[in-house]
């Protein structure tokens, strides 16, 4: 009976673990998400390259499946690695500098404008950063005989970065000791980008300048009105439409001869709830007032 009860307290310890890490999860803003979402990514090739390797089985052959390719033959097969890409890199400080420079200028963006209009210019930044790698090993004639493949997610994280730095070019940037404004830090990138082709990861940084053209394009035209990236807030919602088992609720209308119900505590506290979370995936966690951290924190105990 002892160990029963034991067995019964340690699994009911892992789902409370589990149910606090949906729970802070869910009160990440969209930044945190997507940082989330790509460390996850970074981290689970390598324990599945360790169950791959006990079992013998080809691992790398397996990860080309998530890896945009430079073959127009291999994309017609593979269309979902001009996304997919995106979500992977290939050493620690590759995904370091990333998750850094994406939490910089991602933070900027979402205290300025929607949530969706960040994650617009990330995944459009990754889909024409992955074509201009594609286009580029196919047209120009430095890249004749070569194929190599592409992961990592610098291509989104310039687009947002540029859009910034478009929008508010002369905004002052505390770097260290430095104030910078923060057209130079974009034009650093870019340089650097440049003048890096002839030396080392030629397609790396043709994908990091798609990503950078994508972001000024989609800030000039969002200036003008118009949202270039809107569909893929759209293609978002559809999916997410579709996965959504919440039930409708039924509103009860009454009539001016009898009096409205009044809401129990419960469905006030769940309401203002709710709210909390609605405005920290627009604005993030630290718009929220102390009253709202804390009306959060008692309702995550209980």
């Amino acid at each position: 009976v002892l160990e029963k009860t034991t067995v019964q307290q340690k699994s009911l310890g892992y789902m409370n673990y589990f149910d606090q890490m949906k729970y802070r999860f869910q009160t990440f803003g969209v930044v945190e998400r997507l940082i989330v979402t790509l460390v996850a990514c970074f981290v689970l090739p390598f324990l599945l390259r360790t169950v791959f390797y006990l079992f013998s089985a080809p691992f790398d052959q397996y990860f080309t499946w998530f890896q945009l390719s430079s073959s127009f033959d291999d994309l017609l097969f593979r269309p979902w690695t001009l996304i997919s890409y995106a979500f992977f890199h290939g050493d620690f400080g590759h995904i370091l500098w990333n998750m850094i420079l994406l939490h910089f200028a991602g933070r900027m963006m979402v205290n300025l404008f929607k949530s969706n209009l960040f994650i617009n210019t990330f995944f459009l930044g990754g889909l024409i950063g992955g074509i201009t790698f594609v286009l580029s090993y196919n047209l120009f004639p430095a890249f004749q005989g070569q194929s190599p493949r592409l992961i990592g997610s610098s291509a989104g994280v310039m687009a947002v970065l540029i859009f910034m730095c478009s929008y508010m070019p002369y905004k002052d940037v505390r770097i260290l000791v430095f104030n910078i404004k923060l057209i130079y830090i974009g034009l650093f990138f870019i340089v650097l980008d440049l003048i890096q082709i002839p030396v080392s990861n030629a397609g790396g940084h043709l994908a990091h300048l798609g990503g950078a053209m994508t972001g000024y394009i989609y800030q000039r035209n969002i200036s003008r009105g118009n949202d270039i990236g809107q569909w893929i807030s759209n293609i978002a919602s559809y999916f997410s439409s579709l996965f959504s088992f919440k039930k409708t609720k039924v509103r009860k209308v009454y009539t001016s001869t009898k009096p409205k119900p009044k809401q129990n505590k419960s469905e006030v506290d769940q309401a203002k709830i709710d709210a909390i979370l609605d405005k920290i995936s627009q604005s993030g966690y630290a718009s929220l007032t102390k009253e709202e951290k804390e009306l959060l924190f008692r309702a995550g105990k209980s």
